[in-house]
């Protein structure tokens, strides 16, 4: 059985999407655990809403779009206020992969964020 059928992709761009947010969702909880929950607690939020707006774009729910909003102007907000304090600190040695890691995320959440917003019709 072809994959299409099993997870019923209508839209591959929204389900590459989605997979974008399950990757820094998993990310996001993943160092939230790693450093046994002494990690600010934003991040933590930032995983589990990442993983609640996959599940709603992959099932193509209307309230998906309002949560890829949200994590949006979240997501800008934490990603550029953590780039600008690394930068100006530069405090360990691998910050220019970070710093480029930071920005492909800004990248890609505006990306996202302009797909969902301008197909928002689509969802159920």
């Amino acid at each position: 059985m072809p994959l299409k059928l099993r997870l019923k992709i209508d839209n591959p761009i929204v389900f590459l999407f989605s997979l974008f947010y399950i990757i820094v969702g998993a990310v996001e909880l993943f160092y939230t655990a790693i450093e046994s929950f002494a990690a600010p607690p934003h991040i933590g939020v930032l995983g589990l809403l990442s993983l609640i707006t996959a599940y709603g774009l992959v099932r193509m729910r209307k309230w998906s779009v309002l949560f890829a909003v949200a994590l949006f102007f979240l997501g800008i907000t934490f990603s550029a206020t953590t780039l600008y304090n690394s930068i100006i600190m530069q405090t360990f040695e691998g910050a220019p992969l970070f710093h480029a890691a930071l920005i492909v995320y800004m990248v890609v959440l505006f990306m996202a964020f302009v797909y969902v917003v301008m197909k928002r019709g689509e969802f159920e």
